[in-house]
C-alpha cells in the first residue's frame, strides 16, 4: 500500500520527469498582467509530508475569458436543437445546459489552449474557434454523464433542481444522454483532425469503462486503492486531460507540449475529484446542490472512506457489502469524521493541484498560465 501506483505513458518515468526540465521556455515576452496501463502514474496512496500552500495569484480566470465563457451553453442548446426535430428530445438534452452550471470545463480548455497559443506565438481567431468545439465538447460529454448517472443513481436532484431522472421516464433520458453525446461527436468530427478524433472517443471509452468499474467495485482490500484511482481517472479525469491534450494537438504543438497539457489536466481531474469525495461528507445539501453522503448511500467507497479504513478496519466489510445493512452509511459517515481520512483525501488533492502548476509554470507565462495556476488553487479550495 506504501508503493505508488504508476503509470506506463509513452515514455517511462524516469524520462517523465527529464522532459519537463528540458523545456526550457525563453518568455520572449512579457505577460500583459502581473501511459499505456489504464492508472496513469497516480500518487501514493498514503501521504507521508504535509504539502505546501498553493501560491495565490491575483487573477480570475472567469474574468479574463469571459467573452470566450459568455455564449457556451447558447452554442450548445443551440446545436442540440439544430441536430433533431423532436421537441421533447431537445428540452430533456438542454435541461442541464441553463446557463447555471460552473462551466469549470470549458474554462479550463480555454485557458490551456489561450496559454499554448501564446507559447507557441499562434493567436489567431482560426485556430481559437476550432479550439473552442473541445471547450463545448468537453461540457457536452460531462453533462451526457450526468445525465447517465442520474439513470443508473436513480437520484432525484442534481445541481439545485430536480433531475433529468425524476421529471422524465429512464427510457427518454438515456436516449437524450445519448443524443448529447453523438452530437459532440458530430463536432469533433468536422475538425477533420484524426488524432483530436481518437482522444475524444478515448475520453467517452473511459467514462463507460469507469462507470462499469463503479458499479462492480468489491476487491481486496490492497487493490481498493488502484481500482478508485484508476476509476477516478477514467470517470473524472481522463476528459480534463484529453481535452486538453487536445487543444494542444489543434495548435499543432510538439509531443512534449501535448504531453504537459495532457498532465496538467490529469491532475486538476484527480484533485477535482477528491475534493469533490471529500465534499460529500462535509458540504450541506444546499451547497452541493445534492444530498449529503450520497456517495455512501450509493455504496460507493470513496477516498476518505479507503483512508479511514485503515484507523477502522470495521469499515472493510461495510464497504464489501457495499454499506446495504441497516446503520452501515450513518456508521461508515461517523468514522470517516473520527479519522484523519477527511485530511487525507485533502492532502492528496493538494498534491495533484501543486504538480499542476509546476507543469504550468513551464509554459510562457501569459495571463493564461498565471489563470492555470490560479486553477488549481480553485480546485483544491472550493466548497462545491
Amino acid at each position: 500500500n506504501n508503493s505508488a501506483i504508476s503509470s506506463n505513458n509513452k515514455s517511462n518515468s524516469s524520462n517523465h520527469n527529464n522532459n519537463y526540465s528540458k523545456l526550457n521556455i525563453n518568455n520572449k515576452r512579457k505577460c500583459c498582467s502581473s501511459t499505456k496501463t489504464n492508472s496513469r502514474h497516480y500518487s501514493s496512496a498514503h501521504t507521508q509530508q504535509p504539502a505546501g500552500p498553493v501560491r495565490e495569484i491575483q487573477i480570475d480566470p472567469y474574468i479574463i475569458l469571459d467573452e470566450d465563457l459568455k455564449y457556451v451553453y447558447d452554442d450548445i442548446r443551440e446545436r442540440l436543437l439544430n441536430g433533431t426535430t423532436q421537441s421533447e428530445l431537445n428540452e430533456i438534452a438542454s435541461y442541464y445546459f441553463d446557463g447555471h452550471g460552473k462551466a469549470f470545463r470549458p474554462m479550463v480548455v480555454f485557458l490551456m489552449a489561450k496559454a499554448i497559443n501564446y507559447h507557441l506565438n499562434k493567436e489567431s481567431s482560426a485556430l481559437l474557434r476550432k479550439q473552442r468545439h473541445l471547450a463545448l465538447f468537453a461540457e457536452m460529454a460531462h453533462s451526457a454523464s450526468l445525465v447517465h448517472d442520474d439513470v443508473i443513481d436513480q437520484s432525484d436532484y442534481r445541481r439545485g433542481k430536480p433531475s433529468v431522472n425524476a421529471l422524465w421516464n429512464h427510457k427518454k433520458v438515456t436516449m437524450a444522454g445519448d443524443f448529447i453525446l453523438s452530437s459532440a461527436s458530430i463536432m469533433i468530427a468536422r475538425l477533420r483532425n484524426d488524432e483530436v478524433t481518437i482522444l475524444c472517443s478515448k475520453i467517452l471509452t473511459d467514462l463507460v469503462q469507469g462507470e462499469f468499474m463503479q458499479l462492480g467495485s468489491r476487491e481486496t482490500e490492497n487493490e481498493r486503492f488502484a481500482h478508485y484511482l484508476t476509476k477516478t481517472y477514467r470517470k473524472t479525469a481522463s476528459l480534463v486531460a484529453n481535452t486538453l491534450k487536445a487543444t494542444a494537438v489543434i495548435a499543432e504543438a510538439d509531443e512534449h507540449l501535448t504531453e504537459l497539457a495532457f498532465q496538467y489536466g490529469r491532475n486538476i481531474g484527480l484533485a477535482f475529484q477528491l475534493v469533490d469525495d471529500m465534499l460529500d461528507f462535509v458540504s450541506s445539501t444546499e451547497m452541493m446542490g445534492k444530498p449529503a453522503a450520497a456517495d455512501l448511500k450509493l455504496g460507493l467507497a470513496t477516498a476518505p472512506v479507503l483512508f479511514a479504513c485503515e484507523k477502522y478496519p470495521e469499515l472493510n466489510p461495510m464497504i464489501m457489502r457495499r454499506f446495504s445493512e441497516p446503520g452501515d452509511v450513518e456508521r461508515a459517515f461517523e468514522l470517516v469524521h473520527k479519522s484523519n481520512g477527511l485530511e487525507q483525501t485533502r492532502f492528496l488533492a493538494r498534491k495533484h493541484g501543486i504538480e499542476a502548476i509546476r507543469l504550468a509554470q513551464e509554459i510562457t507565462e501569459s495571463p493564461y498560465q498565471k489563470g492555470l495556476q490560479v486553477v488549481a488553487d480553485l480546485v483544491i479550495n472550493r466548497m462545491k
